[in-house]
Order: structure tokens, then sequence, then C-alpha cells
């Protein structure tokens, strides 16, 4: 059995590949017209995730000791360079240093993997190298979502990352929902069964997601990524299929309200 560290990589390049083959054939109208992000382009949902990448990257290589600390004024610097580049560039280096990162994953080898730990600056103390790069796969995927929208209004997430997200959010990146839903919109407590996927979400006076679905109050029913895409605030009508229904003591457009998305 593999090790969720290696996993995520795996679903990382994964992302990696499939989104560079879509966004090398946009057009220019295609890469500076709207998103799945209602406020980005598609090259500015490309400048988010490359900037990210070479953030991601510089964390790593801290953590392995090839660079010193970075203080408060990287990140800015990075988003500010980024932000000044044009769309054509922006999708050119996104490829390139999202590349750059995800062979910098693969490289590492089985005990960095497993040993390795990466300061965060918004985390209270170091986190693995596993759920280190499961927040970058979060972003890829998320993001990544975002960008094929713009060409496919059907797109879905891909099933590899589906399922190491899953597994994530019901771990240590569990943090995440804590965060981005709205548990106080709902006015009943919910267990919300993930159709056959074995997950629940928990909304009480938070939200979380287990790897168990017993006692459910309400069902889900439908490809498990679109109820990813629902947490993460990314179910919206026009981009629901038609198969995904809720029963129980909750409705779909109370969850949508419960995650609002970032």
């Amino acid at each position: 059995m593999t090790t969720l560290a290696a996993r995520t990589i795996d679903a990382l390049r994964h992302e990696h590949d499939d989104l560079a083959a879509v966004v090398a054939a946009f057009t220019d109208a295609e890469l500076t017209g709207p998103s799945g992000a209602s406020e980005w382009s598609a090259a500015q949902v490309l400048s988010h995730l490359g900037s990210g990448s070479e953030i991601g990257l510089a964390g790593l290589q801290v953590a392995l000791g090839l660079r010193e600390p970075l203080d408060d004024s990287f990140n800015p610097s990075v988003w500010a360079r980024w932000d000044a580049m044009g769309p054509d560039e922006q999708r050119s280096e996104y490829l390139r240093h999202n590349l750059t990162m995800v062979e910098a994953y693969e490289d590492l080898s089985a005990d960095q993997r497993e040993s390795l730990q990466v300061p965060v600056p918004y985390l209270p103390a170091p986190i693995s190298v596993a759920t280190y790069a499961g927040l970058r796969l979060s972003e890829a995927t998320h993001h990544g979502w975002d960008a094929r929208v713009a060409m496919d209004r059907g797109a879905a997430l891909l099933d590899r990352s589906t399922a190491v997200l899953l597994e994530h959010l019901a771990g240590d990146l569990g943090f995440l929902l804590g965060f981005i839903g709205k548990a106080d919109r709902i006015a009943d407590d919910v267990v919300l069964s993930l159709g056959d996927s074995g997950y629940s979400i928990a909304i009480t006076d938070t939200v979380s997601l287990a790897s168990s679905a017993d006692e459910p109050t309400a069902t889900f029913s439908g490809p498990v990524e679109a109820a990813l895409r629902l947490m993460v605030g990314r179910l919206g009508p026009a981009y629901t299929p038609a198969a995904v229904t809720v029963t129980g003591n909750v409705t779909l457009d109370e969850l949508r309200s419960a995650f609002p998305g970032l």
C-alpha cells in the first residue's frame, strides 16, 4: 500500500499534466475570459496557481535546508511579480513553476516524504510532507477546476485528486472545513452521508468530514466529486450534475449557503 504522501504527490502530478494540456489550447480570448472563480479570468487563476507553486516550493526548500527561512516580504513580492505579468506570460510561467514544484516533490526520498516537517507561517507547528502537499493539492484541484470549467461547463474534479483530498479532509486537513464551512447557517444538526463513498459531513457547532456515515440525517446522492466541490463553494446551480439530489433534514440550497467558498 502506498503512503498518503506518495498518493498526494502522484495526484499533484496528474493535476499538472491534465491542466497543462487544457490550458495550452486556450485562445487569447479564452485566457482572458471568465473562469469558475467569479472574480478572476482564466489567466488570473493560472497566476494564482503559479505564484502558489513558487511560494510552496520555497517553503519545501526551507524545510530541506536549501534556503533561508522566508521573511514577511516574500509572499507579497511573489504576488506582485505575478500580478504584473500579461495573460500569456501568466500561463507560461504557471506551467514552468508548477512543473518545477511537482518535480521537487517527486525527487524527495521515501524517508524525506515520511519524516520531513515543513514550517507554515499561519500554523502553530510544522506539518508533514503529506499534509503540506495536501494543502497544495487542494489549491491545484479546485483552482484547476476553475480553469477547466472555462472551456467545459460540465468539468468534474479528477477522480484521483477527489479520493486523496477526501482522505486529507477526514484527517489532518479537517481544519480547513472548520474555516470554510458556516455551520451557523444550518438550523439543525446534520450528518450528511455522501452516497456510497463511506464519508459523511457533520454540521453541528462546526463542520467536519468523517470517514464513516453512521446514523445519517440526510443523504447526498450523486458524484462524490460534486460533494467535494460543494464543500469549497463550487456547486452552484450552473455547475451541478443532474444526478445530484439531497434528501433528509437539509436541502441542497441550505448546504450551498453553509459552504460559500473562498
